[in-house]
């Protein structure tokens, strides 16, 4: 490499740097930190809630939060790990709270398979397509709908997983709970979602 070539900055080394000034008490950098993720939690929080009102509300909540605890923050995480484990916290607080919270959600481990050694290796032809590329705008809302159906566990791992690109690891860590755990899920929710898909594409 030329000595007068500058090695690229990575996303995590953009952010430690900007989050070590906040810390250090330039303050005014915190904006920087938001416009650099708000877009991403807004999409996130849509596709977690379906609401535009509810998605903002979830944005400004989880940077409510992390200005208040970013002086904790462990520089050996990734910080966007870290900002979506707040973020989760928060969705999961305002969906208990929500008057339109189910009294009892579908239970899927009823009728799934459970059976570790059953989940599928590779993500289904559809799960592979980002939501906001489809070209298909009625293929579009039945995937939205049909992931807002799921209960909220199954719609976590399949929006971190397979939407936000988050690993099995990362995602387990976020949620607290072992990656047999976020796999086992993630094939639940991808059955029912394929479920839900299957006349659509039957008729292709």
């Amino acid at each position: 490499m030329p000595a007068n070539k500058k090695k690229r900055k990575s996303p995590k080394d953009k952010d430690v740097e900007l989050i070590r000034s906040i810390n250090a008490g330039d303050l005014d950098l915190y904006y920087d930190l938001v416009k650099r993720y708000e877009q991403k939690l807004y999409n996130f929080g849509l596709r977690m809630c379906g609401d535009s009102q509810d998605a903002e509300d979830l944005v400004q909540d989880t940077f409510l939060n992390v200005f208040k605890y970013l002086q904790g923050f462990r520089y050996e995480t990734k910080f966007k790990n870290w900002l979506y484990r707040v973020a989760t916290s928060a969705c999961i607080k305002k969906r208990r709270k929500s008057k339109f919270a189910p009294d009892r959600e579908l239970s899927l481990e009823e009728f799934l398979p459970q059976n570790e050694a059953e989940i599928p290796k590779e993500l289904p032809s559809w799960a592979m397509m980002p939501l906001d590329k489809l070209l298909n705008r009625e293929l579009q809302e039945i995937i939205q709908q049909a992931i807002l159906d799921l209960p909220e566990k199954y719609r976590l791992i399949m929006v971190l997983r397979d939407m936000e690109g988050f690993t099995t690891a990362e995602t387990a860590e976020m949620l607290n709970i072992t990656p047999a755990n976020v796999k086992i899920r993630l094939h639940r929710g991808r059955l029912y979602l394929r479920d839900k898909l299957k006349d659509y594409f039957n008729n292709d």
